[in-house]
């Protein structure tokens, strides 16, 4: 028996005044979708709690099975392992944005203009590597203006607060111990000099005397945030029996499946943004599936799309999701079971995270099934799954593929 659970970013949506009062599944009403909640079983789906907004990675650990709550080290070492870096339990590693900032620390463009792949690309290049006060610090690239850094040294702390201020102002922040222990000091005194440094170095480099002719905002500023260490999680296979494989285009999903000891699977044109080839993701899915028996596909769109508080093109986006479903589902065995759902609610007249529950769907040649026909925020309200969280979601899948011992006698 084989599994795909497909997750669309920032899924969930509320009824939006320029899509006549529909979320962005109602008015895209996709035949491939609604087909799969007719044949299937649906339900709602708290990802981590209900009512709590919460990211893609707290988000994509409880869809996978892992309590948030009691694994969760922040975000960074995540982004680390999906863009190919390896991390001893000692680093500390961080989630980072290419931004414009003024002299005067004010943030003008958290993303620097949605900086192109390529630029951010050659503008790492100039600080890939440093040593301030005995701490190595490695920084990489992965997609369009984001990126990781690495601190690496003895008696340095993941207890520092973010420097990236989030829209909570318009200032960058200082980085701050979070304790008062010489470590947590040490990593940010070190972290301050590094982003000084950075400035200066990104200040003159030319592509950001390009951009500025251009009227461009230069990518001139390191915003880091969601530092952590690598959690230790029991690996995927251990836990429900299934060897697995994560096709996906951004770093972070790569990167919380690579934890959990999953195959990364990097497929070209798999870019992690609107554009990302989707033909090619799936017949990756399909090739992963012959010697694999569960594989995670991560769409990342349509929680760009939500951020950009663009509603219509979001539903467009489910309807080319949907139509690549179902030139997947003409290659399935008949075996495969297929799972849909979001990692969060991103209402994309808000463009933020918020707690609502995300419609979720689960299809196979056993599933129950239920009276629920359309795949959308409101008609699984009615389905058979019920509200379930999201640590919930991986045993009822694994129970389908009956991969779970008997609990009890």
């Amino acid at each position: 028996m084989k599994a795909v659970l497909v997750v669309l970013d920032g899924l969930g949506d509320r009824r939006c005044r320029s899509l006549g009062y529909m979320t962005p599944l109602q008015y895209a009403r996709n035949r491939v979708l609604d087909r799969l909640a007719a044949e299937g079983e649906t339900g709602l789906v708290d990802v981590v709690a209900r009512g709590i907004p919460n990211g893609s990675d707290t988000g994509h650990l409880a869809l996978l099975g892992y309590d948030p709550f009691t694994c969760y080290t922040g975000r960074g070492p995540f982004e680390a392992l999906g863009a190919g870096l390896d991390l001893s339990l000692d680093d500390v590693a961080f989630r980072c944005n290419f931004a414009t900032v003024a002299e005067d620390g004010t943030v003008i463009d958290r993303r620097a203009g949605r900086i192109s792949t390529e630029e951010s690309r050659e503008l790492a290049e100039s600080i890939q590597t440093m040593e301030i006060d005995g701490v190595q610090f490695t920084f990489r690239h992965t997609v369009e203006h984001r990126g990781v850094l690495i601190m690496r040294g003895k008696g340095i702390s993941h207890r520092v607060s973010n420097v990236d201020p989030h829209g909570k102002t318009s200032t960058v922040q200082k980085p701050m111990p979070l304790d008062d222990s010489p470590e947590s000091i040490k990593t940010a005194q070190a972290l301050e000099k590094f982003l000084e440094k950075t400035r200066q170095i990104l200040q003159t480099q030319p592509i950001n005397i390009k951009r500025r002719e251009k009227n461009l905002p230069p990518a001139n500023y390191i915003l880091t945030r969601g530092a952590g260490r690598l959690p230790n999680l029991l690996p995927f296979e251990k836990k429900f029996g299934l060897k697995a494989a994560v096709v996906a285009g951004g770093a972070l999903y790569k990167g919380v499946c690579r934890a959990a000891g999953f195959d990364v699977v990097n497929v070209e044109g798999a870019t992690g943004t609107v554009n990302t080839n989707l033909g090619n993701k799936i017949n990756a899915v399909i090739e992963s599936l012959k010697t694999r028996d569960f594989v995670l596909l991560h769409v990342k769109a349509t929680d760009t799309l939500s951020h950009d508080k663009k509603p219509r093109e979001k539903a467009e986006m489910i309807n080319r999701v949907g139509e690549a479903l179902g030139k997947m589902l003409e290659q399935l065995s008949s075996d495969t079971y297929v799972a849909v759902t979001g990692d969060h609610t991103t209402p994309s007249e808000i463009g933020d995270h918020r707690g609502d529950p995300v419609p979720v769907l689960i299809w196979g040649p056993d599933v129950r099934g239920d009276s629920v026909t359309r795949f959308d925020e409101i008609s699984c309200m009615c389905g058979g799954l019920g509200r379930i969280r999201g640590v919930e979601l991986m045993p009822i899948l694994a129970n389908y593929l009956g991969t779970l011992e008997l609990y009890g006698e």
